[in-house]
């Protein structure tokens, strides 16, 4: 049976991280009924992961940035949930978001399954602040055990306050890379390297940008102390090109690459190691709303994110975004957007230094965003049998096989004619690097029915 209360609620926020923690707070502030969805126990989403109360964690402040923003805001909640302003539905996972003329209903699931029980929760608007999930480019060995990604390891030590291994490399692109190695340097872990496959010549190509933005230039000098006191270097323009061992990360191939991202012949450097945390940036989280038909926009990083006006609208009316899902940019970032849509749901005026900040930030995460992206070289790295769908077990040759000799030129027909994307992630990992292979640029945003597993009866009940 349904958890839920019957009422509408003013408003439904989808996703307990910094955009929609800011988001419920303020709108509550202003009166409104706020129910509060989230897969997560407790609210932070990724970026403030907490440990397990029964970890015993004397300071789970000391591994997070900006800990005092978030801490307010999560005093602030915890006021509201009391005093019956919002409604919190915590490890609920949101499955589909539908309409009626009256209200919107966002339908949840509980359990590892889905099958432990479900939700459905009314309100007249809608706040998505679903956040992003890490993007991952194929290498040689990136199956072996040892290799995770860069904020799964961030996320290891923040949630259950274990390191992936002892000697661990850090390497892909962005900004991510400098926090998650100092964070493993500072819990105990020797990281040798980390290597940036761009340069930063991007971000000094925007002036202007980063002078209305000392905060971010404090934040990467913070990033360079940290990294230098730790004897932990930095290397631009290279890449973890190959992985050494079987049953274990045993060493890395670290090489230079070239501006579009192509192995220098001759540069390759083993390093030896005992795990490698890589990623090559963030991917917004856009389910929920590409099911209600929101538009979409490519960023300058190759990745699809909303459209939204000045205050947070989407295309479709009464739904809103804040966060990622707008564009990738950060916890603070996250924290103003949520708090300007709050505004804007609430008939408010959003006052100018708020939105100047917003535009401040925004403009900053556009430069990081080209800085880093992705160039298409790094098909460069890869061997035939180098798996590039982890779930279905299909190698780069068959990828290839595909295009050139049965005349695949996207990713649709290459995963009907080879099953990749077709496994668990439903292509959420393998789908950028299938479409490069493909010849494409990249694959269109996603455009799923259902935002999460669900099982069957749980669809059948929703007919009824």
């Amino acid at each position: 049976m349904p958890t839920s209360p019957s009422d509408p609620h003013d408003l439904v926020v989808i996703g307990a991280g910094p955009a929609g923690l800011a988001a419920t707070v303020t709108a509550a502030g202003f009166g409104l009924r706020v129910a509060l969805v989230d897969a997560a126990a407790r609210p932070g989403g990724q970026f403030y992961r907490q440990p397990a109360p029964g970890l015993g964690a004397a300071r789970p402040e000391a591994l997070h940035h900006s800990w005092r923003a978030f801490a307010r805001r999560t005093a602030r909640l915890d006021a509201q949930v009391a005093a019956g302003r919002v409604h919190h539905f915590a490890a609920h996972h949101v499955w589909a978001v539908t309409r009626d003329p009256a209200h919107w209903t966002v339908h949840a699931v509980t359990g590892p399954d889905g099958g432990q029980g479900r939700a459905e929760v009314r309100a007249r608007h809608v706040l998505l602040a679903t956040g992003a999930y890490e993007r991952q480019l194929p290498f040689p060995g990136w199956t072996v055990p040892g290799v995770v990604g860069a904020g799964g390891a961030q996320a290891m030590l923040k949630a259950g306050l274990v390191l992936p291994g002892r000697r661990i490399v850090v390497a892909g692109s962005g900004p991510l890379l400098l926090a998650v190695a100092g964070s493993l340097a500072a819990a105990g872990a020797t990281v040798p390297v980390v290597a940036e496959a761009s340069g930063y010549a991007g971000y000094a190509r925007a002036p202007r940008t980063l002078a209305v933005n000392p905060r971010k230039l404090a934040e990467g000098a913070g990033h360079a102390v940290t990294l230098l006191r730790h004897g932990v270097r930095l290397r631009s323009r290279s890449a973890v090109t190959a992985v050494h061992g079987t049953d274990r990360v045993e060493a890395v191939t670290l090489t230079r690459i070239d501006r579009d991202w192509r192995p220098v012949p001759g540069t390759g450097l083993r390093i030896p190691c005992d795990a490698l945390a890589v990623g090559h940036g963030l991917v917004p989280q856009l389910e929920p709303a590409t099911a209600l038909g929101c538009a979409t926009r490519r960023t300058p990083d190759g990745t699809w994110a909303l459209v939204l006006d000045h205050q947070q609208r989407t295309t479709v009316d009464g739904v809103w975004a804040a966060g990622e899902a707008g564009g990738i940019g950060g916890a603070e970032l996250a924290f103003v957007e949520g708090e300007v849509a709050a505004y804007s749901i609430a008939g408010r005026g959003v006052h100018g230094s708020l939105r100047r900040r917003r535009d401040r930030l925004r403009r900053f995460a556009r430069t990081m965003a080209a800085a880093h992206a992705p160039r298409p070289g790094w098909t460069g790295w890869l061997r035939e049998d180098t798996e590039v769908c982890r779930c279905e077990e299909v190698t780069a040759g068959r990828i290839l096989d595909a295009v050139s000799g049965l005349g695949a030129r996207d990713t649709r027909t290459v995963k009907l004619l080879t099953r990749a994307g077709m496994g668990w992630c439903q292509g959420r990992m393998c789908g950028p690097a299938v479409a490069r292979l493909a010849g494409g640029g990249g694959p269109a945003a996603d455009r799923r029915p259902l935002a999460c597993p669900v099982v069957l009866g749980e669809l059948a009940d929703g007919q009824g």
